[in-house]
């Protein structure tokens, strides 16, 4: 095989695997258990009332606007803060109600993971609200800060 052919059969191998691996990603699927739902999904859900409503942002995002109602625990201290480990999802899982779960972050690629975590440790019926709050407030939807302070979708 000569130089030429080699770069191309190369380039084919690396354009083939690339081509896997986004396919790969775009069609993984959540583990039975959880479900992707849209901010007005989640919305009615929570009118609905009989869910237990998660945030795993850090406290810096909760306090900035959350949703109301909404219980804090951090997924991860992946963004450098100074949260202990007591503080993380992982070690107070068990504060999580054994009933059905909407879990959100900031644009839905924590709660995935800790929707995930939630299903593994035996939870049945877990949401995850894609797009997150900033989703949630792009749709106009109401939040609230920790002061209490309710207002309308769009404050980020």
């Amino acid at each position: 095989m000569n130089k030429g052919n080699l770069m191309y059969f190369g380039a084919l191998v690396f354009l083939f695997l690339a081509v896997f691996l986004i396919f790969s990603e775009k069609t993984k699927e959540n583990p039975p258990g959880l479900k992707n739902v849209s901010v007005q999904e989640a919305k009615e859900m929570i009118e609905k009332g009989d869910i237990f409503v998660l945030d795993v942002r850090t406290p810096d995002e909760f306090n900035s606007s959350h949703i109301k109602g909404a219980t804090l625990i951090p997924v991860s201290n992946a963004f450098g803060s100074n949260l202990s480990q007591d503080s993380l999802l992982k070690v107070r899982i068990d504060e999580v109600p054994k009933k059905k779960v909407l879990v959100y972050c900031r644009t839905g690629h924590r709660s995935g993971t800790a929707g995930t975590m939630l299903v593994n440790a035996g939870y049945s019926q877990v949401y995850n609200m894609i797009g997150g709050i900033a989703a949630w407030a792009d749709a106009g939807y109401p939040v609230v800060s920790s002061d209490d302070t309710e207002f309308e979708g769009s404050h980020k």
